[in-house]
């Protein structure tokens, strides 16, 4: 699913990340640890091709995501789920119409909109909130949107990036179950996170990164200290 080969990231002398590799299969559930500055974030934004590494290769699904042409990436992101800690919804859009969003760049057809968005809403706990506008709900609410328009088009890959930064304890508990469910269900699921607490409750496998590097790699379950 993901082949991470050898990768560095400079930003003039400052190097970001020192020569990481890592291979996750289809079906992992992988959470990206690490303190702040450690790298987590800029090896996300590879992962969506946002930025390419200095030096190294990229694998997702066989491609060669460091090779992609600027055109190319919007593609590439479609076959793909991202969820971001700050939601980026559409505030004076319905639930409904931030899901549906999603299908409509992908030119996807109104009756497929029909049929998938109710579907995914379900799963995600949010069928009674369809009609409500974003802004209206709250912080946990607004991260099931985010997850069910990032999975509406069906991708095997999810890629999460401190989804669940903004929330509090009791919502944050509910997101994480909620990708623990996702990925019984097949889709491989990438989770960068700080807090060792969601870490512990999800008991998967474990890349540790420090100052650029990865630490550890624990793929037993069990706890785990960050």
């Amino acid at each position: 699913m993901i082949r991470i080969d050898h990768v560095y990231k400079s930003y003039g002398d400052s190097i970001v990340l020192d020569d990481i590799s890592m291979d996750v299969v289809e079906g992992d559930f992988i959470s990206l640890v690490g303190p702040s500055g450690a790298g987590k974030s800029t090896l996300i934004r590879m992962l969506i091709a946002e930025e390419k590494p200095t030096k190294g290769k990229i694998y997702v699904r066989g491609y060669d995501i460091t090779k992609l042409y600027k055109g190319d990436v919007p593609y590439y992101r479609r076959g793909i789920g991202v969820v971001f800690q700050d939601f980026k919804l559409l505030q004076q859009r319905t639930v409904f119409e931030n899901v549906a969003f999603a299908l409509e760049v992908c030119n996807r057809s109104n009756r497929v909109i029909r049929e998938r968005v109710p579907k995914i809403l379900e799963m995600v706990g949010l069928a009674k909130r369809a009609k409500y506008l974003s802004s209206t709900l709250s912080a946990g609410e607004m991260q099931r949107v985010a997850i069910a328009r990032a999975l509406v088009n069906q991708p095997q890959l999810l890629i999460a990036d401190e989804p669940t930064g903004n929330l509090d304890p009791v919502n944050a508990w509910d997101i994480m179950q909620l990708l623990l469910k996702i990925n019984e269900v097949g889709t491989t699921v990438f989770l960068a996170t700080h807090d060792k607490d969601i870490v512990n409750s999800v008991k998967k496998r474990v890349v540790t990164l420090e100052s650029g590097k990865v630490v550890r790699d624990q793929k037993k379950k069990g706890k785990y200290i960050i």
